[in-house]
């Protein structure tokens, strides 16, 4: 049975399509998330959830000793080599690397220092 405007009963057009109206919701289709572990997972929430706070400990009495160890070292053998004393090879270039190693060694311990 056809109405007035020729439309079916079930009230769609009469070439088969529903009278019109928005089929999906505004914005587009909804992404929905798998949940594939089980069936109480909590879904994602999409604010911002700051990083937790990690509390570390007092720093280890190694760390300042390697720091002050490797600077006043460091220093030293640069002094002793550019006095001439009590370095054996005094000349060579390679002490000045090794008091800048362990200046460099200082350096990265006292990264460490909390």
């Amino acid at each position: 049975m056809a109405s007035k405007n020729g439309s079916s009963r079930r009230g769609g057009r009469a070439d088969g399509r529903s009278a019109g109206g928005r089929v999906t919701p505004k914005g587009g289709p909804v992404k929905t998330h798998k949940v594939t572990t089980s069936v109480h997972a909590a879904q994602a929430s999409t604010r911002y959830t700051p990083p937790t706070v990690q509390h570390h400990g007092p720093t280890p009495r190694w760390v300042p000793v390697t720091m002050i160890a490797g600077f006043v070292l460091g220093f030293l053998v640069i002094f002793l080599h550019y006095v001439d004393l009590l370095l054996p090879g005094a000349l060579s270039n390679w002490w000045l690397l090794v008091g800048l190693g362990l200046i460099l060694g200082g350096i990265i311990s006292a990264t460490q220092y909390r």
